[in-house]
């Protein structure tokens, strides 16, 4: 099993390398699309800001982020990753990948930003991400900011924060989580594990 996570220069992703790892996967980690996709996943990860996270996988490679991971290889957004599936968001001023038709907003300031810490889940749908997670279980969230998608049907689990927040979005081979799994514990494992299963198919 072979991963990419796509380093966007912002932070450490040795954690997420970690937890990959521990699944027994070889990973690699990429800063462009130019050399030939021999891979059978890639990570977006959680750390950056929007518009340097965006630059760096549109204006850095010969290939574009759709045409590098076509309809088949499935990919995993994880926090900002996620959020860069989406058209625009309030974080910034680039357009994102508009993979999923929608926008990021910031979450209200009535509550406190960043949501920070443990959640539950309310799972909306089946999705192989969610295989043999349990409703309401819990994960670890830390962000500013929450996915509106146009078509609701996208959100597999949302998170009660005083607000509706989409937890797992999913879209073909798109795969997304506004929380971190590799900072989930047991639950977080699993959700990884059901990733890598899906990119053996």
């Amino acid at each position: 099993m072979k991963l990419a996570i796509f380093d966007y220069g912002a932070g450490n992703i040795f954690s997420l390398k970690i937890a990959l790892e521990k699944q027994n996967a070889q990973v690699d980690v990429i800063t462009n699309f130019d050399g030939t996709n021999d891979y059978e996943g890639l990570i977006l990860p959680g750390v950056g800001n929007f518009d340097p996270a965006i630059r760096s996988i549109r204006d850095y490679s010969s290939k574009t982020f759709a045409d590098y991971v076509g309809k088949k290889t499935p990919v995993l957004g994880i926090c900002l990753g996620m959020e860069m599936f989406f058209e625009k968001s309030e974080e910034g001023k680039e357009k994102g990948l508009a993979a999923i038709d929608g926008d990021v907003v910031l979450l209200p300031n009535k509550f406190k930003i960043p949501h920070m810490g443990w959640n539950n889940i309310k799972i909306r749908k089946s999705n192989p991400l969610l295989d043999g997670i349990e409703d309401e279980s819990w994960v670890y969230f830390v962000h500013s900011y929450r996915a509106k998608p146009k078509n609701y049907d996208v959100v597999a689990a949302d998170s009660d924060y005083g607000i509706e927040v989409p937890a797992v979005i999913s879209k073909g081979n798109l795969y997304g989580t506004q929380f971190h799994p590799e900072k989930s514990g047991k639950i977080g494992s699993l959700m990884i594990k059901n990733f890598l299963r899906e990119c053996k198919k």
